[in-house]
């Protein structure tokens, strides 16, 4: 068999057992649209975990993980005849063909921005009304700020040079201080609020995704303040107990390590 009828196979062999599952499995029949959709939301996360790690053995696991969502869900559409996988599947290449006119069309393009500037052309003569439409409500705010930039940089609406942007993040940190020192608590939310939308913005200028880079800081410090916990540990001692100073030994110990 060549390589494509084996993938072939396996998907099959997935439909099949989710056929299964459906009809056998007292768990697996209880399930809804809207009881997946957190379970679904979880295993992205965790793909996201696997992602930032480099870790493509459980890369391999959670898309396995994900995947079965994928059928779960067409699974459930079929039964009510709303749609089924071959309709997921071709629902996307058609999309993919339409948004693709440089690869399936006669349009040329000369680098990866006019492609991004095409998809979100093609998007609005699609009948959105707004670049903004594919942006999810329920994303969590920094990702959300990110796909925000993102999508109007699209269209053309960003800043020419990063040192701009850098400009922006220090006017933005002295509005910050401002309210600071009157002391007014919503001013306050709102000025820090646009410090890190400015952050987020020059984060992309440095082609940097500020979603990895906090969390692989989170990471760091988690692993960091472990290690501080258990010399502690060692020592008989709670972190309560220990002065800042004492801490601060294991803590430069622990970013040596």
């Amino acid at each position: 068999m060549t390589a494509r009828q084996i993938q072939l196979q396996a998907f099959e062999r997935l439909l099949d057992i989710m056929d299964d599952l459906r009809e056998k499995c007292p768990w697996d029949k209880k399930q809804t649209i809207q009881t997946l959709r957190h379970l679904t939301i979880e295993e992205t996360y965790e793909l996201g975990d696997a992602i930032l790690d480099n870790n493509l053995s459980e890369v391999k696991k959670e898309l396995g993980d994900l995947l079965l969502h994928i059928v779960f869900y067409a699974k459930i559409g079929s039964e009510t005849n709303d749609f089924d996988i071959a309709d997921v599947c071709n629902e996307i290449c058609e999309k993919l063909i339409h948004r693709h006119p440089h690869i399936y069309g006669d349009v040329e393009v000369k680098d990866e921005e006019e492609v991004k500037q095409n998809w979100e052309k093609l998007k609005l003569k699609e009948g959105k009304k707004s670049v903004l439409e594919g942006v999810p409500g329920s994303l969590p705010a920094l990702v959300k700020a990110s796909r925000i930039q993102d999508k109007v940089k699209g269209v053309g609406f960003d800043w020419e040079e990063s040192h701009q942007v850098w400009d922006k993040v220090q006017e933005e940190l002295g509005e910050l201080q401002v309210e600071v020192k009157s002391g007014n608590q919503d001013t306050i939310e709102s000025e820090f609020g646009d410090v890190l939308f400015s952050m987020i913005n020059y984060a992309r200028f440095l082609n940097v995704n500020p979603e990895d880079a906090l969390e692989r800081t989170n990471k760091k410090f988690i692993k960091r303040f472990q290690y501080l916990e258990s010399k502690a540990n060692d020592l008989g001692k709670s972190l309560k107990d220990m002065s800042l100073a004492e801490m601060d030994v294991f803590w430069e110990e622990a970013k040596r390590l």
